[in-house]
């Protein structure tokens, strides 16, 4: 069972917001399924305009999510964040001075107290990133479960930026969700998903933060791959020993007069592998080459990665 409450916030009486609510629709409606379409997460989204977001009714909401069961536990919140000189809090739309909302701290002993095997915390809120300092601006410290992992729109003392309706931040969560930040097989991490958003993100840009305790990335959600399972597990064929070379000629080129269609046919599949950082020709640029001149290429590291994930029957 994977449960994910997801919450959006645009009323705030003096202090709307315009971009809260689409993000939490949108990040809640990829969660639901993945990419052919099997079913996911099983999404409760919150928003306001609509859901009432008051600090009892949010903060049971939170205890519910971390209290049962699950093989994964995903909070997504958007909408106003706050920094005090006791730490960061998420704002709900009945704040007032002295009383804003949920402090972040209690979120994350919820979490950290989660029965839950994997948590996932993403905000895409200012100070987002004050969520798990052990010490208000002591950023290097972070108190976190195993299994637990944090990704947050901002650092602690950087605003969280709404742009044509939507959150910075989110756009690009939905953007890696949608394939993005998905690996050969079509797994997409909160790893993967803090790398594509970071790397989309400019030096100058509010900067996301990543916080993680965990011995394995569990997928978020999956799409299909970039190359079809059958075809990865060709690899040891292909090459029985990871140092082994495959040896190349010109009857191996679709565009030689010495092609042969059987031969062809495996070096389009070495071809995808290419493409994908699987394999290299070795002392030629590019694989045409590599058969014309009848050379061999290789497979990198990554390509070992996978031998040894067919290998071992986890492909």
């Amino acid at each position: 069972m994977r449960k994910a409450l997801v919450i959006g916030i645009n009323n705030y009486p003096g202090a709307v917001l315009k971009g809260c609510v689409n993000d939490a629709v949108s990040v809640a409606s990829i969660l639901e399924k993945n990419g052919d379409g099997s079913p996911n997460f099983d999404v409760r989204l919150i928003t306001n305009p609509s859901d009432t977001t008051d600090i009892p009714g949010t903060r049971r909401l939170i205890e519910e999510l971390f209290e049962t069961h699950s093989d994964v536990a995903l909070f997504y919140y958007s909408g106003h964040g706050l920094l005090k000189s006791t730490g960061g809090y998420i704002v709900t739309s009945d704040f007032k001075r002295y009383d804003e909302g949920i402090a972040m701290n209690e979120i994350l002993a919820l979490a950290n107290n989660s029965r839950a095997r994997s948590k996932i915390i993403i905000l895409d809120c200012c100070h987002s990133g004050s969520f798990a300092e052990s010490n208000l601006g002591n950023s290097s410290v972070s108190n976190l479960c195993e299994e637990l992992t944090v990704i947050t729109a901002s650092r602690n003392i950087e605003s969280a930026i709404e742009l044509d309706g939507h959150g910075v931040f989110t756009s690009l969560l939905v953007d890696a969700l949608q394939g993005g930040a998905a690996d050969i097989r079509g797994h997409i991490t909160a790893g993967s998903i803090y790398a594509y958003i970071d790397s989309a993100l400019g030096a100058w840009a509010q900067r996301p933060i990543f916080k993680t305790n965990v011995s394995r990335f569990v997928p978020i959600r999956s799409i299909n791959p970039k190359i079809p399972l059958e075809k990865l597990r060709k690899i040891p064929k292909y090459f029985p020993q990871p140092e082994d070379e495959f040896k190349l000629d010109p009857s191996y080129e679709p565009t030689s007069e010495k092609a042969v269609a059987l031969k062809c046919a495996i070096f389009k599949d070495l071809q995808d592998f290419e493409s994908e950082g699987l394999v290299k020709p070795v002392n030629e640029k590019h694989m045409y080459y590599a058969a014309m001149n009848s050379k061999s290429c290789k497979l990198t590291a990554l390509g070992y990665h996978y031998w040894r994930l067919v290998k071992e029957n986890k492909l």
